[in-house]
Protein backbone atom coordinates (compact mmCIF):
# COMPACT_ATOMS: atom_id res chain seq x y z
CA UNK A 1 0.00 0.00 0.00
CA UNK A 2 1.19 3.91 -0.78
CA UNK A 3 2.41 5.38 2.69
CA UNK A 4 0.29 8.58 3.69
CA UNK A 5 2.85 11.49 3.63
CA UNK A 6 1.77 15.06 5.11
CA UNK A 7 2.96 18.07 4.65
CA UNK A 8 2.48 21.50 4.94
CA UNK A 9 0.38 24.10 2.66
CA UNK A 10 -2.28 23.02 0.10
CA UNK A 11 -1.40 21.16 -3.22
CA UNK A 12 1.02 22.78 -5.58
CA UNK A 13 3.34 23.63 -2.18
CA UNK A 14 6.96 23.15 -2.81
CA UNK A 15 6.65 20.71 0.10
CA UNK A 16 4.24 18.40 -1.98
CA UNK A 17 6.67 18.53 -4.94
CA UNK A 18 9.67 17.34 -2.65
CA UNK A 19 7.60 13.99 -0.78
CA UNK A 20 6.75 13.31 -4.93
CA UNK A 21 9.89 13.57 -5.71
CA UNK A 22 10.83 11.02 -2.35
CA UNK A 23 8.49 8.75 -2.62
CA UNK A 24 7.87 6.68 -5.87
CA UNK A 25 3.86 6.20 -4.98
CA UNK A 26 2.46 8.02 -2.19
CA UNK A 27 -1.12 9.60 -0.78
CA UNK A 28 -1.01 13.37 0.61
CA UNK A 29 -2.30 14.74 3.47
CA UNK A 30 -1.78 18.47 3.42
CA UNK A 31 -2.41 20.51 6.38
CA UNK A 32 -2.33 24.46 6.96
CA UNK A 33 0.74 24.50 9.74
CA UNK A 34 3.62 23.09 10.84
CA UNK A 35 2.39 21.73 14.20
CA UNK A 36 -0.68 19.98 12.70
CA UNK A 37 1.82 18.10 10.45
CA UNK A 38 3.90 16.95 12.94
CA UNK A 39 1.06 16.25 14.99
CA UNK A 40 -0.49 13.96 11.84
CA UNK A 41 2.36 11.69 12.03
CA UNK A 42 2.11 10.98 15.78
CA UNK A 43 -1.45 10.44 16.09
CA UNK A 44 -1.35 7.76 13.52
CA UNK A 45 -2.97 9.60 10.89
CA UNK A 46 0.13 9.26 8.21
CA UNK A 47 3.30 7.42 8.05
CA UNK A 48 5.51 10.31 6.95
CA UNK A 49 5.66 13.71 7.01
CA UNK A 50 8.26 16.12 4.89
CA UNK A 51 9.07 19.55 6.08
CA UNK A 52 11.68 21.79 5.19
CA UNK A 53 14.29 23.00 7.38
CA UNK A 54 16.43 25.59 5.46
CA UNK A 55 16.58 27.55 2.38
CA UNK A 56 19.60 28.46 0.24
CA UNK A 57 19.12 32.15 0.50
CA UNK A 58 17.29 33.04 3.66
CA UNK A 59 18.56 30.20 6.24
CA UNK A 60 16.61 27.91 8.35
CA UNK A 61 13.38 27.49 9.03
CA UNK A 62 13.42 28.27 12.89
CA UNK A 63 9.59 26.59 13.83
CA UNK A 64 11.30 23.40 12.15
CA UNK A 65 13.89 23.51 14.50
CA UNK A 66 11.82 24.22 17.52
CA UNK A 67 9.73 21.09 16.28
CA UNK A 68 12.21 18.81 15.86
CA UNK A 69 13.52 19.08 19.60
CA UNK A 70 10.03 17.67 20.56
CA UNK A 71 9.47 15.14 18.31
CA UNK A 72 9.86 11.33 18.92
CA UNK A 73 10.08 10.76 15.36
CA UNK A 74 13.24 9.86 13.16
CA UNK A 75 14.61 11.69 10.48
CA UNK A 76 14.77 9.09 7.82
CA UNK A 77 15.83 10.87 4.70
CA UNK A 78 16.43 14.56 2.92
CA UNK A 79 15.31 16.08 -0.07
CA UNK A 80 17.18 19.25 -2.12
CA UNK A 81 14.12 20.68 -3.49
CA UNK A 82 14.86 23.29 -6.38
CA UNK A 83 12.93 26.71 -5.74
CA UNK A 84 11.79 28.30 -9.06
CA UNK A 85 8.88 31.15 -8.49
CA UNK A 86 6.83 31.87 -10.83
CA UNK A 87 4.35 34.96 -10.66
CA UNK A 88 0.86 33.65 -10.74
CA UNK A 89 -2.55 35.57 -11.19
CA UNK A 90 -6.47 34.67 -12.70
CA UNK A 91 -6.30 34.64 -16.25
CA UNK A 92 -6.88 37.79 -17.88
CA UNK A 93 -6.29 39.57 -14.64
CA UNK A 94 -4.46 43.27 -15.59
CA UNK A 95 -3.13 45.86 -13.18
CA UNK A 96 -1.66 43.61 -10.52
CA UNK A 97 0.15 45.83 -7.47
CA UNK A 98 -0.70 43.14 -4.92
CA UNK A 99 1.48 39.72 -4.48
CA UNK A 100 0.76 37.16 -1.81
CA UNK A 101 2.87 34.02 -0.94
CA UNK A 102 4.76 32.73 2.13
CA UNK A 103 6.88 35.14 3.40
CA UNK A 104 10.08 33.18 2.85
CA UNK A 105 9.24 32.91 -0.97
CA UNK A 106 8.45 36.52 -0.65
CA UNK A 107 11.88 37.21 0.91
CA UNK A 108 13.36 36.08 -1.83
CA UNK A 109 12.07 37.80 -4.80
CA UNK A 110 12.41 40.60 -3.30
CA UNK A 111 14.34 42.55 -5.74
CA UNK A 112 11.99 41.64 -8.06
CA UNK A 113 8.73 42.71 -6.30
CA UNK A 114 10.55 46.04 -5.67
CA UNK A 115 11.67 46.97 -9.26
CA UNK A 116 7.75 46.02 -10.28
CA UNK A 117 6.53 48.32 -7.30
CA UNK A 118 4.37 45.47 -6.14
CA UNK A 119 3.11 44.99 -2.54
CA UNK A 120 4.11 42.31 -0.87
CA UNK A 121 1.31 40.11 1.38
CA UNK A 122 1.90 37.30 3.48
CA UNK A 123 -0.14 34.52 3.51
CA UNK A 124 0.38 30.60 5.23
CA UNK A 125 1.67 28.81 1.91
CA UNK A 126 2.61 29.47 -1.62
CA UNK A 127 0.03 27.45 -3.64
CA UNK A 128 -2.18 28.54 -0.32
CA UNK A 129 -1.56 31.97 -1.68
CA UNK A 130 -2.98 30.77 -5.40
CA UNK A 131 -5.95 28.85 -3.99
CA UNK A 132 -6.95 31.77 -2.85
CA UNK A 133 -6.92 34.44 -5.50
CA UNK A 134 -8.74 32.01 -7.51
CA UNK A 135 -11.43 31.24 -4.95
CA UNK A 136 -12.01 35.18 -4.16
CA UNK A 137 -11.45 36.47 -7.84
CA UNK A 138 -9.01 38.83 -6.80
CA UNK A 139 -7.86 40.73 -9.96
CA UNK A 140 -5.65 43.10 -8.53
CA UNK A 141 -3.59 40.16 -6.75
CA UNK A 142 -0.86 37.50 -8.12
CA UNK A 143 1.10 35.08 -6.30
CA UNK A 144 4.22 33.72 -5.74
CA UNK A 145 3.93 29.95 -5.90
CA UNK A 146 4.93 27.13 -8.39
CA UNK A 147 4.49 26.00 -11.70
CA UNK A 148 3.05 23.19 -10.95
CA UNK A 149 0.57 25.06 -8.74
CA UNK A 150 -0.60 27.09 -11.55
CA UNK A 151 -0.68 23.91 -13.37
CA UNK A 152 -3.15 22.50 -10.56
CA UNK A 153 -5.74 25.29 -10.21
CA UNK A 154 -6.14 26.32 -13.89
CA UNK A 155 -4.08 29.86 -13.18
CA UNK A 156 -2.00 32.21 -15.47
CA UNK A 157 1.86 32.55 -15.03
CA UNK A 158 2.77 36.40 -15.57
CA UNK A 159 6.23 36.00 -15.56
CA UNK A 160 8.79 32.62 -14.70
CA UNK A 161 12.28 32.09 -12.52
CA UNK A 162 11.49 35.94 -10.51
CA UNK A 163 13.59 34.69 -7.23
CA UNK A 164 16.56 36.90 -6.84
CA UNK A 165 19.12 34.46 -6.48
CA UNK A 166 18.79 30.96 -9.65
CA UNK A 167 20.75 28.54 -7.35
CA UNK A 168 17.87 28.53 -4.40
CA UNK A 169 17.29 25.07 -2.94
CA UNK A 170 15.20 24.08 -0.07
CA UNK A 171 16.10 21.35 2.30
CA UNK A 172 13.44 19.07 2.94
CA UNK A 173 13.84 16.10 6.16
CA UNK A 174 11.71 13.35 5.98
CA UNK A 175 10.54 12.07 8.98
CA UNK A 176 8.76 8.85 10.58
CA UNK A 177 7.59 7.14 13.65
CA UNK A 178 9.63 4.52 12.44
CA UNK A 179 13.37 4.23 12.46
CA UNK A 180 15.04 2.72 9.76
CA UNK A 181 16.56 -1.20 9.10
CA UNK A 182 19.73 -1.55 10.06
CA UNK A 183 22.57 -1.12 6.78
CA UNK A 184 23.42 -4.38 5.31
CA UNK A 185 25.94 -3.31 2.73
CA UNK A 186 29.45 -1.75 3.55
CA UNK A 187 29.73 0.64 6.34
CA UNK A 188 32.67 2.51 4.77
CA UNK A 189 30.67 2.80 1.36
CA UNK A 190 27.59 4.03 3.62
CA UNK A 191 29.12 6.73 5.23
CA UNK A 192 29.84 8.37 1.98
CA UNK A 193 26.35 8.63 1.20
CA UNK A 194 24.85 9.36 4.31
CA UNK A 195 24.48 12.08 7.44
CA UNK A 196 23.67 11.77 10.93
CA UNK A 197 21.51 14.96 13.01
CA UNK A 198 22.03 15.39 16.50
CA UNK A 199 20.78 17.89 18.67
CA UNK A 200 22.74 19.07 22.32
CA UNK A 201 23.09 21.20 24.95
CA UNK A 202 26.49 22.12 26.70
CA UNK A 203 27.52 22.25 30.02
CA UNK A 204 28.41 25.86 31.34
CA UNK A 205 32.40 25.57 31.71
CA UNK A 206 35.10 26.76 29.54
CA UNK A 207 35.57 25.31 26.13
CA UNK A 208 32.92 22.95 26.18
CA UNK A 209 31.62 23.26 22.94
CA UNK A 210 35.19 23.25 21.18
CA UNK A 211 36.06 19.99 23.33
CA UNK A 212 32.08 18.38 21.93
CA UNK A 213 33.37 19.61 18.05
CA UNK A 214 37.07 18.59 19.03
CA UNK A 215 35.49 14.47 19.32
CA UNK A 216 34.23 14.68 15.91
CA UNK A 217 37.83 16.04 14.45
CA UNK A 218 40.24 13.82 15.56
CA UNK A 219 37.78 10.98 13.93
CA UNK A 220 37.68 12.60 10.90
CA UNK A 221 34.02 13.25 11.27
CA UNK A 222 33.14 16.22 8.81
CA UNK A 223 30.10 18.14 9.80
CA UNK A 224 28.01 19.88 7.67
CA UNK A 225 25.91 21.61 9.50
CA UNK A 226 25.53 23.66 13.35
CA UNK A 227 22.53 25.88 14.41
CA UNK A 228 22.21 27.32 17.47
CA UNK A 229 18.51 28.45 18.96
CA UNK A 230 17.70 29.60 22.06
CA UNK A 231 16.65 26.61 24.83
CA UNK A 232 13.61 29.23 25.54
CA UNK A 233 14.11 27.49 29.29
CA UNK A 234 16.95 29.74 30.43
CA UNK A 235 18.06 33.19 29.20
CA UNK A 236 21.17 33.00 26.83
CA UNK A 237 21.56 29.35 26.80
CA UNK A 238 21.62 27.19 23.43
CA UNK A 239 20.90 24.31 21.47
CA UNK A 240 23.34 23.13 18.75
CA UNK A 241 21.67 21.02 16.10
CA UNK A 242 24.34 19.59 14.41
CA UNK A 243 24.50 17.46 10.90
CA UNK A 244 28.03 15.23 10.06
CA UNK A 245 29.10 12.75 7.70
CA UNK A 246 28.53 9.31 8.39
CA UNK A 247 26.06 6.15 9.55
CA UNK A 248 25.05 5.74 13.12
CA UNK A 249 26.04 2.05 12.63
CA UNK A 250 30.41 3.57 11.85
CA UNK A 251 32.69 2.70 15.06
CA UNK A 252 34.23 6.33 14.53
CA UNK A 253 30.60 8.05 14.90
CA UNK A 254 29.53 5.59 17.64
CA UNK A 255 32.78 6.41 19.92
CA UNK A 256 32.22 10.11 18.69
CA UNK A 257 28.38 10.27 20.08
CA UNK A 258 29.88 8.11 23.42
CA UNK A 259 32.49 10.10 24.14
CA UNK A 260 30.49 13.74 23.80
CA UNK A 261 27.68 12.41 26.20
CA UNK A 262 29.30 13.35 29.41
CA UNK A 263 30.31 16.67 28.07
CA UNK A 264 26.67 17.75 27.22
CA UNK A 265 23.63 18.78 29.45
CA UNK A 266 21.39 16.88 26.81
CA UNK A 267 21.93 15.15 23.74
CA UNK A 268 19.20 13.85 21.24
CA UNK A 269 19.90 11.60 17.97
CA UNK A 270 17.36 12.30 14.78
CA UNK A 271 18.92 9.88 12.63
CA UNK A 272 20.60 9.12 9.93
CA UNK A 273 19.84 9.20 6.20
CA UNK A 274 21.49 8.95 2.77
CA UNK A 275 22.32 12.06 1.64
CA UNK A 276 20.61 14.10 -1.21
CA UNK A 277 21.15 14.86 -4.30
CA UNK A 278 21.08 18.32 -6.55
CA UNK A 279 18.87 18.33 -9.25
Amino acid sequence: MAPKVAFQGERGAYGEIAALRYFSEIKLLPLKSFQDVFDAAENGKVEYIVVPVENSIEGSINEIYDLLLQTKMNVVGEIYQRVRHCLIANRGAKRIRYVHSHPQALAQCRVYLQNKRLKPVPAYDTAGAVKMIKEKKMTDSAAVASERAAQLYDMEILDEGIEDRKNNYTRFFVLSQKKKKSLRNDLHDADRIHKTSIIFSVRHVPGALFGILGEFAIRKINLTKIESRPTKETPWEYNFYVDFEGHLQNKAVHEALISIKPKTSYIKVLGSYKKAEFH
